[in-house]
């Protein structure tokens, strides 16, 4: 049981910092390796691996973990409280497609060491603290929609290997430092069922609670995500977690993503985090949204009391996290709500029992 679990010091100190102020994430790690124009040879190193290297960013902690340190270190520059772990596909399933499964251990060991150290050195030089998240991504598999539209009953993996792989890189993050497992970019909620079993399993194994953090993804307008969840149905389908913060990330700009916040910050019981796109991308696929449009629409989620913890997600800069900054400063934290205690199930929709 929880209650039997060492309490995490990070989650206090984080829950204590949400009471004080809005906090900040970091922003997108993608954008900013994309701006060094890395070459095969970069991703590389000297590293002997049978497929291509170039693009899998999550290698660069190793092979140029300079490149790393440096984003990691301006998003703290920017304001960042949590800078995340660049691990979004450091797991065994999405390693394969570059024949790196057998670095995948080290990857994360690497990435959590890099955001620590960087994470570390801030807090020492003002006192401030700073939080390190190990990004959990979604895989390219899931659990709940079939790969073949002529088979509709096929997956493509099954819940208990994918629950297996998410062990794997939490073991791998939390030997590396990090104070909380960041599951994000969520498409299919059962995919975000695995990762949450998967961390409740190493809780028991370690003896000592492990925050999660979960960050569902938004596909469409509807607001629902890819396995056609909405926004209040995936709360109640993992409430049971009880996450250290639960919010929306990447999907769209702040400004359309709105309305879907105003809803999970009205429901959770816990600490909102939101990490929006630098609105959306042009016909090339880039992003344009300036820092001081983004900072503008953050104000106004703080205005209305929406958020704990904000940052941005695709297309977003240090820049950006330093316009957030400027826009929620001295702006009071959401408050937390208590929810009358009821029964509350979900399908794609959520149902809740009448008293």
């Amino acid at each position: 049981m929880m209650s039997d679990l060492k309490p995490s010091p990070a989650a206090a100190r984080l829950r204590a910092e949400a009471a004080k102020r809005i906090l900040l994430t970091d922003g997108a790690f993608g954008t900013m390796i994309q701006r060094y124009k890395l070459e095969e040879a970069d991703y590389r190193g000297t590293l002997d691996l049978a497929l291509d290297q170039k693009g899998n960013n999550d290698l660069l902690v190793i092979t140029r973990p300079d490149v790393v340190d440096t984003i990691t270190r301006q998003y703290l520059e920017a304001g960042s409280d949590i800078v995340s772990t660049n691990t979004f596909n450091a797991n065994t399933i999405s390693q394969e497609d570059y024949a790196a499964v057998h670095l995948v251990r080290d990857l994360n060991l690497a990435a959590a060491g890099i955001a620590r150290k960087a994470a570390d050195d801030f807090a020492a030089k003002d006192g401030r603290p700073r939080f390190v998240a190990g990004a959990i991504g979604p895989t390219n598999k899931t659990l709940s929609l079939s790969p073949d539209v002529n088979d509709p009953g096929y997956r493509a993996i099954d819940f208990d290997t994918l629950k297996d792989v998410y062990k794997d890189q939490t073991r791998g993050l939390l030997d590396g430092g990090v104070d909380f497992i960041l599951i994000e970019t969520i498409f299919d909620t059962l995919n975000a069922k695995a990762a949450i079993m998967a961390v409740k399993e190493v809780e028991q194994e370690r003896d000592a609670e492990i925050p999660v953090m979960i960050s569902m993804t938004i596909t469409d307008m509807s607001g629902r995500n890819l396995s056609g969840h909405s926004v209040e149905a995936f709360w109640s389908t993992v409430r049971h977690a009880k996450p250290l913060t639960i919010g929306l990330n990447c999907a769209f700009g702040a400004d359309l993503l709105r309305p879907h916040v105003q809803v999970i910050s009205a429901l959770a019981d816990t600490l909102v985090m939101i990490y929006p796109n630098a609105g959306l991308p042009n016909d090339l696929g880039e992003y344009d949204e300036q820092p001081e449009t983004t900072g503008g629409f953050i104000r106004e989620w703080a205005d209305q009391g929406l958020i704990n913890i904000v940052g941005g997600c695709c297309g977003s800069t240090p820049p950006h996290i330093a316009a957030m900054g400027d826009a929620v400063r001295g702006m009071a934290p959401r408050a937390i709500p208590t929810p009358a205690p009821k029964m509350r199930l979900a399908g794609l929709d959520p149902f809740e029992m009448a008293a």
